[in-house]
């Protein structure tokens, strides 16, 4: 039977797969830091809008708030930021087939620290659902590509250590969540909304401190403008308000190693984008990758 928490981390997958196309731009205009610190205000502005609509700031007590300001340091201040700047450097793709390591770095840390098991079928559904991701990505380009999304721009080795550290802070930002979004029940829960809320609050607040700190990294390389500003916010809202609200949600009742696999597949998810964009059919290596991705998933969410 498909469970819900399931889709909720495939719903994030989708999200995170349309924002890292809708950030190439406005990244590279701006910089991995004043891009992440212009969406993460943009999108805190969002979520308390909804969740002074909705009341839903009374399901945060002191110490889940605390707990979920650290998740956010580690998961947005440092991951969303290392992983912009590895799209920055790398682009979307190749951006994505670093961050979607999380898969594991998240299945291993969910095994050690929580002690969480996995099924034969599941594992099995991971392991294909990984290495469907891996080919897609890295057998996915044709040689002759010439596209700016498919060119370095700056230190490919930087490019590759920001994105691993991104899939690393994405890991450890939800082993920290999960015990808060699934430790209460009924009335009690944490809203993953006003979860979403303070986390992104907290990174952007970190991020303003070293703005004022007069960190060079921090400023932007240009001023940004409307359509820059629209673009941040559009991403912002698909890949942070939506996918980051629907990961918290699904750890509300799911592991976080399988949460981690099913939302891993974004890179997949980007490669019909990218055929629209760049006007192209991805290479063979894309459908093989996807072909596996396919039969991965279905093992995990018919287990």
């Amino acid at each position: 039977m498909i469970a819900v928490y399931d889709l909720l981390a495939l719903g994030a997958a989708a999200c995170w797969a349309s924002g890292s196309l809708l950030a190439v731009t406005p990244v590279r205009h701006l910089g991995a830091f004043a891009f992440t610190r212009w969406r993460m205000l943009l999108v805190a502005g969002m979520l308390w809008v909804t969740v002074a609509a909705t009341g839903s700031w009374h399901s945060l007590s002191a110490d889940a708030s605390l707990t979920l300001a650290v998740s956010g340091l580690v998961g947005i201040f440092i991951g969303d930021t290392a992983l912009f700047g590895a799209v920055q450097r790398l682009g979307p793709r190749r951006a994505s087939v670093l961050f979607a390591t999380h898969a594991a770095f998240s299945a291993a840390l969910g095994f050690v620290v929580l002690g969480e098991r996995m099924g034969l079928q599941a594992a099995l559904g991971g392991a294909l659902t990984i290495a469907g991701v891996m080919s897609a990505i890295v057998l996915g380009r044709h040689k002759e590509e010439r596209h700016a999304w498919e060119s370095d721009h700056g230190s490919l080795r930087l490019g590759v250590t920001l994105g691993l550290l991104a899939a690393m802070g994405q890991a450890v930002s939800t082993l920290i969540a999960k015990p808060v979004m699934s430790a209460q029940a009924g009335a009690l829960a944490v809203d993953p909304v006003a979860a979403s809320a303070v986390r992104v609050s907290v990174a952007c607040l970190a991020h303003y401190v070293l703005l004022w700190l007069g960190v060079g990294a921090a400023r932007a390389h240009q001023p940004p403008t409307k359509r820059i500003l629209l673009q941040t916010a559009l991403n912002g809202f698909v890949g942070m308000g939506l996918g980051m609200t629907f990961i918290l949600m699904a750890l509300q009742k799911g592991d976080v190693g399988t949460v981690a696999i099913l939302s891993s597949v974004s890179p997949v998810l980007v490669l019909p984008l990218l055929w629209w964009q760049l006007g192209r059919a991805p290479a063979w290596g894309a459908w093989l990758g996807a072909g596996l991705t396919v039969a991965g998933t279905a093992l995990i969410l018919l287990r």
